[in-house]
This record gives C-alpha cells, sequence and structure tokens, in this order.
C-alpha cells in the first residue's frame, strides 16, 4: 500500500476509535509536515532535532518533507484543493500568497487555543498578522502560527565602493541623493577604470516576489497608503494616487537611467543574490540578511579551501555592509514593511489534536530559537525573549545589530493583513507589471498607476 494512503487509514482509524489524543502514541499515529528547506544546514539541522526531540518525548512519527520555496507553496496548493493537506504546513511565502485566503475560505483550522495561553510572549504586531478573518463565520480568529520575520535592508560592497574613490562618509542619507550617489557617481566611478558594473541590483520582474517587497518599501518612502485597517482600498484617493505615480517615477528610473543590469526585468529572486555576489553590482535591497549570512556560512564550509573560507571571514566582517534605507523624500525615518511567516493546520488535516501538539512544541522558547537562529539571522524572531537575546544584541555581530535596531524602531504590515486578497495581487505581482509598463511598453507613470489601481480594484474591491 502507497506510503500516503496507510497514513491516512491509520489516522481515521485512531479518530474513530477516538484514541487519537486518549492514549500514548502507537506505531501508526503519524503526522505529516511540510517545511521550505532552508538555505543554511543549520536551519534544517535545527528543525530536525527539534523533531527528534518532539518524536522521543511523543512517540509519534514525523513524515517530514523539505521543500524548495516554489515547491513548497505550488505543492501546498494543489493538496488543499485535492483535499490531502500535510498535517503542519510551514512554506515561506504562505503569509505572501496564501494564509489570508485559505483562512478566509474555511480551509485553516482555528488554532486559539494553542496561541491564546502564549500570546503574551509574541511581539504584538507579529501576532497580530496571524488574527485572520473566516468568510464562512463571519469571525476573526487566530488561523496561523508566527514563526520568523523579515524586513527589508540594503547591502553594499564597501572594497567596491573604496575602488571607485568614495568613503562611507560620503554616503547622502538623504533620499533621491542617496540613489543619485550610487548611479551617478560610484557607478560612474568603477566605469571610468573599465569595469563593467553597476551600481543597484534592482528587482523589476513579475516573476520575483522581491520586486513587490522591495517596490512597496518605496511606496511606503512616498507615504502612499493602499488599504486603511478595515481593509478598503484607498489607493485611488487623489492624494494616494499621486505619492504612487511618484513612487513608480523613482523605482522605474534606477532601470531607465542604466543603474541596474537590463536583465533584473526577467530575474528570479535569487537573481539580486548572485549579481551581488558576483560584484556585478555594488549594492543590492533584499528582504533578509541571506546575502552576507552567505559569507558567514562559507566561512566555516570544510568543502571550500582555506584560502575560500578566510576571503568570505573577510567579506562578512569587512567588505560587506548591511544598512538601513534613507530618509524618506520627505525628510522622515522610513517604516519598515515587514512580513510574519506563518504555519499552519489544515482544517482537512487527519491528525488535527497532534498538529496542535506538535506546534505548541516547536514554539516552545528551547524549540524556536536554535530554529530561528538556525538561519544565522536570515530571518528575525517573532518572541520577546527571542528579540532580546545577545544574538542580536549585543553588538558583536555588524549585520544582525542592523536588523535589530530595524525591528526595534517599529515596523507596518503589508496590505495583505488588512485585506486578505492582496495575496492574489501579490501574486499576480501587479505591482512589478506597472513598473514594467513604464520601463519596456513606454507608457507614462501617471498611465501605468492608473492600470495598477484599476486590476486591483478588479482583485481587491
Amino acid at each position: 500500500m502507497p506510503k500516503i494512503g496507510l497514513r491516512h487509514l491509520m489516522a481515521g482509524c485512531a479518530l474513530t476509535l477516538g484514541l487519537a489524543t486518549a492514549l500514548p502514541a502507537l506505531a501508526q499515529d503519524t503526522l505529516t509536515v511540510w517545511v521550505t528547506k532552508g538555505f543554511y544546514k543549520g536551519e534544517d539541522a535545527a528543525l530536525t532535532d527539534l523533531i527528534d526531540r518532539y518524536q522521543k518525548a511523543t512517540g509519534v512519527k514525523v513524515d517530514l518533507s523539505l521543500y524548495s520555496t516554489e515547491d513548497c507553496i505550488v505543492k501546498s496548493v494543489a493538496a488543499v484543493e485535492a483535499g490531502t493537506p500535510p498535517d503542519v504546513g510551514y512554506c515561506t511565502t504562505y503569509d505572501f500568497r496564501t494564509t489570508g485566503q485559505w483562512a478566509f475560505e474555511g480551509r485553516l483550522e482555528d488554532v486559539s487555543d494553542v496561541l491564546n495561553p502564549i500570546k503574551d510572549q509574541f511581539q504584538p504586531d507579529a501576532l497580530a498578522t496571524t488574527f485572520l478573518m473566516n468568510g464562512k463565520t463571519g469571525q476573526k480568529a487566530y488561523y496561523a502560527f508566527p514563526i520568523e520575520r523579515q524586513t527589508m535592508h540594503i547591502f553594499y560592497w564597501k572594497d567596491m565602493l573604496q575602488d571607485a574613490g568614495f568613503s562611507e562618509a560620503d554616503i547622502p542619507t538623504e533620499w533621491n541623493a542617496y540613489w543619485d550617489f550610487w548611479c551617478d557617481k560610484v557607478q560612474a566611478g568603477l566605469r571610468a577604470k573599465g569595469k563593467r558594473i553597476y551600481a543597484i541590483g534592482h528587482p523589476m520582474s513579475v516573476a520575483a516576489s522581491d520586486t513587490f517587497f522591495s517596490f512597496l518599501t518605496w511606496a511606503n518612502a512616498y507615504n502612499v497608503k493602499i488599504v486603511d485597517e478595515s481593509g478598503k482600498i484607498v489607493l485611488d484617493q487623489p492624494e494616494n494616487r499621486a505619492a504612487m505615480i511618484e513612487a513608480v517615477k523613482g523605482y522605474s528610473s534606477i532601470f531607465t537611467r542604466g543603474c541596474t543590469p537590463p536583465s533584473s526585468v526577467n530575474w528570479l529572486d535569487t537573481d539580486n543574490n548572485v549579481n551581488f555576489h558576483n560584484k556585478t553590482t555594488i549594492l543590492t535591497h533584499n528582504a533578509t540578511i541571506s546575502i552576507p549570512s552567505k559569507h558567514l556560512d562559507d566561512s566555516t564550509n570544510q568543502t571550500l579551501t582555506e584560502e575560500q573560507r578566510a576571503q568570505a571571514k573577510k567579506n562578512y566582517e569587512e567588505n560587506i555592509r548591511t544598512t538601513l534605507f534613507p530618509k524618506k523624500p520627505d525628510g522622515g525615518t522610513l517604516p519598515n514593511l515587514a512580513a510574519t511567516k506563518t504555519a499552519v493546520i489544515f482544517a482537512d488535516s487527519k491528525n488535527k489534536a497532534r498538529a496542535k501538539e506538535f506546534m505548541a512544541f516547536m514554539l516552545k522558547d528551547e524549540n524556536l530559537t536554535p530554529f530561528v537562529e538556525g538561519s544565522v539571522g536570515r530571518w528575525y524572531p517573532v518572541t520577546k525573549s527571542g528579540a532580546a537575546r545577545p544574538f542580536w544584541t549585543d553588538g558583536s555581530d555588524p549585520h544582525r545589530a542592523v536588523v535589530s535596531k530595524q525591528f526595534t524602531g517599529g515596523t507596518v504590515p503589508f496590505p495583505f493583513v488588512y485585506n486578505y486578497h492582496f495575496t492574489t495581487v501579490n501574486a499576480e505581482n501587479v505591482w512589478a507589471k506597472a513598473l514594467n509598463r513604464v520601463v519596456q511598453d513606454g507608457v507614462s507613470p501617471d498611465q501605468a498607476v492608473d492600470e495598477m489601481i484599476a486590476r486591483i480594484k478588479e482583485i481587491a474591491g
């Protein structure tokens, strides 16, 4: 008998007999868990260690599958539609693309009984993103678990900046002057030396989620309001439409000025990382610190040569800088657009009691903290205690110190937190389509924004 059939059969028998939670775990008591594979060995090792401890504590067998970022979401969506989802799912793009919609459609289990007793341990703005509307009941409840967080950062090569003839003290802090500096001065300085480089790795493609995370950060810089807290679209209000036009102009100008590789209109999510690592670009913006963290990971990678490990260590400690965004065009401080990665239990789960038990186990500090820190800073904690740990706060790591400063300085959520239809807006990448209407089709930013607003109203209005 196929493995999946046996699992479903045994789970059904256990529930029929009323033994799923009343008796100790039997040999057939199995929990199916799907997770996005980590970027680093430490992430996956922390997860398997957590699962080993859970299995020993409960006797329950965990059937773990690790998938690439895209495979995880595609397989999950297909399984939900077929009525055969895993018991627990944790794909790192659920929050962007499906969690809110699944909750609204009644496809997720209400997990308030797990979260309510421990909700004080979470950072309030992280927890709030999991309090979602169920369209079938007309009520909000906790339909997801907060696991990790991310926000947007800027990275640049200090050694390339110096090679162009500038120091870090030369970098402006005002919005327009900042981008002009990299485009007009630093890029020009290296081009004058015969180096075919680009100032900025600037995601522009419809295929990349990096594009909408970066662009919505730009929109925040121009004080664009897209929805209100009730979920009503306000982007069509004159002041917000005008601000969005300026955001589209500013973001697309990096491309039209030749400051980003022409291929950026076709990039996937890893390509801004790759171009940065290859030193094709001097600066990029990215929604985790996976860029410097790659070099930290390489510095202890025994499959590399001693020379390569030493260079990676130098890159992490000296050559790569993680920094805040410049001041907004109006001189204010840019709010940090943050996303909370969510794990879920599906309404069609065959083992909901064990799934809740597993998630309660995972959310204990001694289990969640090693999992988050196993990403070497790529993800930020959702718990108050995790964020207060020396790993983030002692200042010894220059990259994590910036991340900690960003999160403790306050965050703002994505529009989909207030209106789940924006997960569809993101999946379609209406934002990137508007940018490409400008840079590839030659339409005006005004027209591109009007088309954007019309499409958003069709989807989310």
